[in-house]
């Protein structure tokens, strides 16, 4: 921390000050900037005139992306933070963005070691047995050499900043800072803040400059994910780490894009991936801090089939409150409640509170409803990044920028996995952890979307529960003891009555459904001689009702059933670990509406008694002696 004490942060006001008075300076790097983006500029112009706009929308996206490659640095990250914008950019631009690499010549070695000898304060020596001639990967704002600690002699990476990086950001940003002030004032088409976007974005920036805090993300996210077996997250070496040269272990590993390498070793690239997309989920959406630069070159498969995470100058953090909102918005979009969805843009921040969303819900239904033809669970999620962001595109989003950066976690991700399947879904991946979510977690926007969703029109879907929990047990993390507490907790607590008497309501079936079956299914097990003697009197006999009633009883008990066994099959099951709801039952609020659910049951087979009682005889003739 103390070789970081005089780390720059970012500070438009600085920034300008700063070059405000080097006129010579700022018009040079003008002129470079203009010639490649005025060069884009004009083709668009010319597209435009000749009605071509749209046709030509590819090629001008790959000239995009090799312009910002060769303006340097800053503009191959500013393409990168590009290509998770729906809100700003078409599809085409954002799949071409995408693939920007950081591909730049390396600096000289001389420079390199010299850095690290000066920022360590000691000789090279003195660290190091020995460390590879010329760097083993270059990126925009560093390069990485291969070394081996002398006083243990472990492999260590050493991550050594390029010379002058900061000057040169600093530079381009207030160039570009100003440009976004031009199209705050003048552009009506983008009706995001521009000026904010590029704030943000340059704060990321410069806190990727400080390789102390990089280790220090490291840390953070190797306490809170490496506990899981096939997560690995490397350590830092903290006495050899300074603002601008970051030492950590070595991972000797495979890049997860390259499928044939790693099935050489033994290994399977969709356990791989598999095991990133539960860690992005945890990250995303259980602790809210994320690696928000996972592309193929920072996911490594080791020998021993773990994943490797890799790279944590870019790291984000989902708030709260919005982790809630995203389940959410998947329970809405399974139950295709458009208009949920669009009010689920307010609590993501999406929208501003004074936006209506009316003539948004349309453009959902028209996108969703063709995109649900197939289950959720077969959706690829590019198609629906795809289709949500021609919706952000047409209207007056502004999309956060850790919700910019959950999409293209996982679309990069959905991308490796399609490469070595193409069949590959990544929500069908996802869901079981949205499903344990639902059922497990007490938070009040969660606990409503269970109940939501589990509720229609007054009557329980059997049928969602019992896919939750096919769902849920898939999660490692299950609980069959926790899978039905949040709601019970509500059931029981001040604003749960409508919510009672829902429950109270469906009990009453599901208990007339038991017993009645059980009814049902003695009588059917009789020989057919006693059959006629039973039916020829009006008292005793099969339950009276339709064969279309008695089938929708029979499916509800077998229903319930199953969804029993499922409990029961869940992983370690004892029925020790359903103590705890148990123990809610025990609360005088229980014990009421026992008594309320006691009454309707006790109801429903008086009626039903009456109704056997009252019914018409059927006489079966006897047998002809004949």
């Amino acid at each position: 921390m103390a070789r970081a004490a005089y780390v720059s942060v970012y500070d438009p006001q600085i920034i300008y000050d700063k070059y405000k008075s080097r006129p010579f300076k700022v018009v040079g790097r003008s002129l470079q900037i203009l010639s490649g983006i005025g060069f884009f500029g004009f083709s668009l112009w010319v597209d435009q005139l000749q009605g071509q706009l749209d046709q030509r929308k590819r090629l001008r996206a790959i000239e995009l992306r090799n312009i910002l490659t060769r303006l340097g640095p800053t503009f191959v990250k500013i393409g990168q933070g590009l290509s998770t914008r729906p809100d700003l950019c078409p599809s085409e631009y954002l799949e071409e963005l995408s693939e920007l690499q950081d591909d730049l010549p390396t600096f000289p070695d001389a420079e390199a070691l010299s850095c690290i000898e000066k920022e360590l304060g000691v000789p090279l020596e003195s660290i190091y047995s020995s460390i590879s001639a010329t760097p083993i990967a270059a990126a925009s704002l560093g390069q990485v050499y291969k070394a081996q600690m002398k006083y243990s002699g472990q492999t260590v990476a050493v991550k050594v900043q390029r010379p002058g990086i900061e000057e040169a950001i600093g530079l381009d940003f207030y160039l570009i800072r100003g440009l976004g002030q031009l199209i705050n004032k003048y552009v009506d088409v983008i009706t995001s803040d521009v000026v904010a976007l590029i704030d943000e974005f340059a704060r990321r920036v410069y806190q990727e400059l400080n390789y102390v805090q990089e280790g220090q993300n490291a840390r953070r996210f190797r306490k809170l994910y490496a506990d899981k077996a096939d997560v690995f997250v490397p350590d830092i070496f903290w006495d050899y780490t300074s603002a601008k040269v970051l030492t950590m272990e070595w991972v000797e590993g495979v890049k997860l894009n390259e499928k044939e390498a790693i099935e050489r070793q033994g290994l399977n690239v969709l356990d791989l991936v598999n095991a990133g997309i539960q860690c992005s989920l945890r990250q995303l959406l259980e602790y809210g801090y994320f690696h928000a630069d996972p592309h193929p070159g920072n996911l490594l498969a080791t020998a021993d089939g773990k994943l490797a995470f890799l790279d944590f100058g870019m790291m984000s953090e989902t708030p709260e409150e919005a982790r809630s909102a995203i389940i959410g918005h998947v329970v809405h979009l399974v139950n295709r409640d458009y208009e949920a969805m669009a009010r689920d843009y307010y609590a993501l921040n999406f929208l501003a509170p004074d936006v209506d969303v009316t003539p948004i819900v349309p453009a959902l239904r028209n996108f969703f409803d063709d995109a649900l033809s197939a289950t959720v669970s077969e959706l690829n999620f590019k198609t629906l990044v795809d289709g949500l962001g021609g919706v952000l595109y047409q209207f007056p989003f502004n999309v956060p920028a850790y919700y910019a950066l959950i999409l293209r976690s996982l679309t990069v991700l959905e991308g490796l996995a399609l490469y070595a399947d193409p069949n590959f879904k990544v929500l069908a991946a996802s869901y079981p952890y949205f499903a344990k979510r639902l059922l497990t977690d007490p938070n009040p926007y969660l606990r409503d979307a269970l109940i939501e969703l589990l509720f229609k029109n007054g009557r329980f879907r059997w049928n969602r529960l019992e896919d939750l929990l096919v769902q849920g047990k898939m999660d490692r993390d299950f609980s069959a003891g926790d899978a039905l507490q949040p709601v019970l907790k509500l059931l029981l607590g001040p604003d749960g009555e409508e919510l009672r008497v829902l429950v109270i309501k469906e009990s009453t079936r599901v208990t007339e459904a038991f017993m009645l079956g059980s009814m049902i299914d003695g009588y059917n097990s009789i020989p057919s001689p006693l059959k006629n003697l039973i039916v020829n009197n009006n008292t005793v006999g099969p339950p009276a009702m339709s064969t279309t009633e008695q089938k929708a009883l029979m499916d509800l008990r077998d229903q319930v059933s199953r969804i029993w066994k499922l409990l029961q099959s869940s992983e370690n099951f004892d029925p020790n670990v359903l103590q705890p709801i148990l123990i809610v039952l025990q609360e005088p609020e229980a014990r009421s509406l026992g008594g309320r659910v006691f009454g309707g049951i006790t109801q429903r087979l008086s009626a039903r008694f009456l109704q056997q009682l009252l019914r018409t005889p059927t006489v079966v003739p006897a047998p002809s002696s004949s």
